[in-house]
């Protein structure tokens, strides 16, 4: 694998037949009535009807699919992962879904109002799926480095993952999208597919910031850029519910009370990774050769209402790359924002991108 280097396997278990842990995979909790809320010191607590949030509904558990649970990654970095079985395969190679900075794997297996989220929509296509947490995120364990936890780590965890489960599709949103573009160029014969949603470009194509130029600063609120952000390097990056209101559900598609209700799912990030998204003193993940990576069938996914991802820039990233690119809006699915795969018309682009992936010769199962 090239520039990635290699630690043991760390694999620590495959359970056939047992859903992820916590809440997921539990319709059972969606029946509990209260939530107690501490009162301040020496008073008692007090308790209040509990708002269901990412707790699975009838509509979400499948019993024709599989689940299995698993740890990879390497050492220093070790990754939790999800993954959902169909009883007939469709597409020859498993998708591993990939989720972007302050998210976990949740994004991709329940809504914030309670629907069956990607992984399972996959999953009734026809498509393994493995949804996975970056380190330091959900269930993947936290270590003492986080603050300073790199997208170079991150993609070093998922090849490794790579290594253990063989040729795989990525299917990457946001700030993921840099790490599939380097996993394809350096494990190109682990990785038979690109999938980006909403997704960051090489940092190629991102110009360099500096944090203390007035042009940075000015950037920073120019839409025709992406908004991009500048993180505090010595503190975690936190996101607020106004920001996930503004920015990730921003489209008329977005569910009712869904800034509001995915907030309580929001992770801290590491700062590096914030910044090597928006290539802050040119630190970003970038490629080599373009053409190497966009040399198995790739396709970015365009919603019509992220403030971050205008047309154009998506476009542009699609077009270096040498991948198709849709624009959701073309095919008659209006009004998503940055989060589409949480909102309620979540299912018709699950589809469309099912549909793509089973098109391509070349990931197909023979028929």
């Amino acid at each position: 694998m090239n520039n990635i280097p290699h630690s043991k396997r760390t694999l620590l278990s495959s359970l056939p037949g047992i859903g992820p842990g916590g809440t997921r995979g539990n319709p059972e909790v969606a029946d509990a009535g209260v939530a107690c809320r501490s009162g301040t010191s020496g008073r008692q607590a007090t308790c209040g009807p509990l708002r269901p949030l990412f707790l699975r509904n009838a509509d979400s558990v499948d019993q024709t699919i599989e689940v299995q649970s698993l740890f990879s990654g390497t050492r220093q970095h070790p990754i939790y992962a999800d993954r959902f079985i169909p009883q007939q395969r469709t597409l020859r190679y498993p998708v591993i879904m990939i989720h972007g900075g302050c998210n976990t794997g949740t994004c991709f297996t329940i809504t914030p109002d309670g629907r069956r989220g990607w992984a399972q929509d996959f999953a009734r296509a026809g498509i393994e799926v493995f949804v996975i947490d970056w380190p330091g995120h959900g269930r993947s364990p936290m270590r003492a480095d986080f603050l300073n936890l790199s997208s170079r780590d991150v993609r070093n965890s998922i090849a490794e993952m790579l290594t253990d489960i063989g040729p795989s599709v990525l299917l990457a949103h946001s700030a993921g999208g840099p790490l599939i573009w380097s996993l394809a160029e350096e494990c190109p014969d682990l990785v038979k597919g690109l999938v980006g949603v909403a997704a960051g470009p090489p940092a190629n194509l991102v110009p360099s910031l500096d944090p203390g130029s007035l042009q940075a600063l000015e950037a920073t609120a120019d839409p025709d850029a992406g908004f991009p952000i500048m993180a505090p390097r010595d503190e975690l990056f936190l996101v607020d519910e106004a920001f996930v209101t503004e920015y990730w559900f921003s489209g008329p598609q977005a569910p009712e009370r869904a800034g509001e209700l995915f907030f309580r799912s929001v992770v801290p990030e590491s700062p590096r990774i914030i910044n090597e998204r928006f290539n802050v003193d040119g630190e970003g993940l970038s490629i080599r050769d373009p053409a190497q990576v966009g040399a198995r069938p790739a396709l970015i996914v365009s919603p019509e209402c992220d403030p971050r991802h205008p047309r154009h820039i998506d476009k542009a990233t699609a077009d270096y790359l040498g991948a198709e690119f849709v624009w959701l809006a073309n095919h008659g699915i209006c009004g998503n924002g940055h989060m589409m795969m949480a909102d309620r018309n979540s299912r018709s682009i699950a589809l469309l991108i099912a549909d793509w992936l089973q098109g391509q010769q070349s990931l197909a199962t023979a028929s």
